[in-house]
């Protein structure tokens, strides 16, 4: 005769339930965009109560900002936990540029800039998102920082090859919504892992 099924608690339940309102809003989010990622569409796709959803989220808004960060966060814990090259040379740096050109073809890019384009014309919306990305950026950098490793990271140039690659790839990222392709053959992969290189191993002997 098979033990009987544990019952989760109240706790467990209401985590549980969290996980799964926030996983559907990101899907949400990436799938039917903003305008499509209303609470009646995550909460039939978490398979929640409507009572549920509210008690964890009292507004369209903080869901969907809570959403993106949630996505972001294990984005992060992800990067984290990628073997990084032990070399400090070229190796490393190409290495660093492909692990942060594959943060820009993930669910979270897509939820991020369905919600910066939306909060452009929602004043309450970026004034709960912008706080939230500022925190998030912080958290990212030093992400970045363990990608190139120590050497790197303390080069004179490394906050302007950060910026130089957040911003390029961001953009270039943004016509795969019109044009998609094979991001790992795009042109200015290459293009990034050269200027990487030229600037992060300036004056190193």
């Amino acid at each position: 005769m098979a033990a009987p099924t544990p019952r989760r608690t109240q706790g467990e339940r209401r985590a549980s339930s969290h996980a799964l309102i926030l996983d559907a809003a990101v899907r949400s989010l990436v799938e039917d965009g903003y305008s499509g990622a209303t609470t009646v569409t995550i909460q039939e796709r978490a398979g929640v109560s409507r009572g549920r959803l509210l008690h964890h989220f009292p507004s369209r808004t903080a869901l969907l900002v809570a959403a993106a960060q949630h996505l972001a966060v294990e984005r992060i814990t992800d990067m984290e936990s990628w073997p990084h090259a032990t070399a400090s040379g070229a190796e490393r740096i190409d290495r660093a540029v492909e692990l942060l050109w594959e943060t820009f073809r993930q669910p979270y890019f897509w939820a991020a800039m369905e919600l910066w384009t939306a909060a452009r014309t929602d004043e309450t919306l970026r004034a709960e998102l912008l706080p939230e990305e500022r925190r998030l950026g912080l958290a990212i950098q030093h992400v970045v920082a363990a990608l190139f490793g120590p050497v790197h990271s303390t080069h004179p140039a490394f906050d302007d090859v950060r910026e130089l690659m957040f911003t390029s790839m961001r953009g270039v990222a943004l016509t795969y919504a019109i044009d998609p392709r094979d991001p790992t053959t795009d042109p200015h992969l290459d293009l990034w892992k050269r200027l990487a290189r030229q600037m992060l191993t300036d004056g190193l002997t």
